[in-house]
């Protein structure tokens, strides 16, 4: 298995982070690598996602999980690696929250995959982390 994990810390509300989330088809707003994005109905367990970064193709996710308010998770696909992403919001303490993303690619041949692919794809979270939560800070 592959894993690389990124946090930033912020004054921003949690449930600010949480409505940014939620609101799929506006991720490009704060996300540059991201083009549109479109989902299949209400952001809960079992929906589909699909991302389109400028220049590439569609991606399809499905969210494994959600927790409301705090985290939720994403996978995708592609051959026998399973991609999954960890979106979390840790409470420090009162007014401080830490963003957390994870990635963590799985299946045949993931640790040879995974870092050949793994940081083209988590590259860019720095930059949308700190995009995210200046956002839900306005």
């Amino acid at each position: 298995m592959w894993k690389y994990e990124h946090s930033i810390e912020t004054g921003a509300r949690p449930e600010a982070i949480w409505r940014l989330w939620a609101d799929v088809e506006n991720w490009g707003a704060w996300n540059a690598e991201i083009e549109k994005t479109e989902i299949d109905g209400p952001f809960t367990t079992g929906a589909h996602i699909t991302m389109t970064p400028p220049g590439d193709d569609p991606v399809l996710l499905r969210i494994a999980e959600v927790t409301e308010g705090e985290l939720f998770v994403d996978e995708a696909r592609f051959g026998d690696l399973l991609l999954r992403t960890v979106h979390r919001i840790d409470r420090i303490d009162h007014g401080r929250v830490r963003v957390v993303y994870r990635m963590e690619i799985s299946g045949a041949g993931a640790d040879e995959a995974g870092a050949h692919i793994g940081p083209g794809i988590t590259a860019d979270w720095p930059d949308t982390m700190a995009a995210l939560v200046e956002r839900a800070a306005r």
